[in-house]
């Protein structure tokens, strides 16, 4: 359910800047909140138990589904959950695996969601999809960028390497945007087998959407911050124009 995109990129250009540290701290402030909300009703959640296990309920998913190219794999690690489309592998992390919970349930349906849009040629999974070497390329750039004026290149003093950081970073929030309508589409493919196949009953149903919820806000809150944080470099990029 994580989709790694650099913080590291956030670095102030000219010194301490009061509007980049407001910009910092508030984003970090609600990754941290949303972050803690997740485990705490993840761990909530957990303690309600179910009929199957989350690979179980993969399983079961990806037979209605009438998808039998997929496998579903255990990994380690906590919330380490993903669909690889490359691997065609539905990976659940241990306390997903193996535990019959209405957490396990909902974030095993949201993986399988995935493999659902992969399926059917979801248009956002697949314009997602092609980004991918863009970002990564983008993201080791502004790595790169960052260690280079760390270690006082200056570089961001360079107007010409200012515009290609902002391009750079441009990259990497309009993925994380595109990844928004993929995560909440695969919430929406999960819940809605969950409820019609019986997995889950009434009250259970709306354990699973409030976890599922917690977890797209993941996703929002760093789109959001992805976004402050351009708008940031932008402004000083077309300042410095004048």
């Amino acid at each position: 359910m994580n989709d790694d995109i650099s913080t590291l990129a956030m670095i102030p250009i000219g010194g301490i800047d009061p509007v980049f540290i407001a910009i910092f701290v508030i984003t970090l402030l609600v990754s941290i909140a949303v972050s803690s909300t997740l485990k705490a009703r993840f761990r909530r959640h957990s303690q309600v138990p179910i009929r199957y296990t989350g690979a179980q309920i993969a399983e079961l998913m990806l037979r209605d589904s009438d998808i039998k190219d997929v496998k579903v794999v255990h990994v380690p690690g906590q919330l380490t959950d993903h669909y690889n489309p490359a691997t065609k592998t539905v990976n659940l992390s241990e306390s997903v695996y193996h535990h019959n919970s209405v957490a396990a349930a909902a974030v095993a349906a949201h993986e399988c969601g995935h493999a659902v849009q992969h399926a059917k040629a979801y248009r956002w999974l697949t314009l997602r999809s092609k980004m991918v070497p863009a970002v990564q390329f983008s993201s080791q750039m502004l790595n790169f960028i960052l260690i280079a004026s760390l270690l006082g290149a200056g570089f961001l003093n360079n107007p010409h390497v200012l515009w290609l950081y902002v391009g750079l970073f441009a990259v990497t929030t309009v993925f994380s945007f595109v990844t928004l309508p993929v995560e909440f589409d695969a919430s929406k493919r999960a819940l809605a087998w969950l409820e019609s196949s019986g997995s889950t009953v009434s009250m259970e149903h709306e354990k699973a959407k409030n976890a599922l919820f917690w977890a797209a806000m993941t996703y929002v809150s760093a789109a959001l911050g992805s976004l402050a944080m351009l708008a940031y470099y932008a402004f000083i990029l077309f300042g410095r124009r004048d």
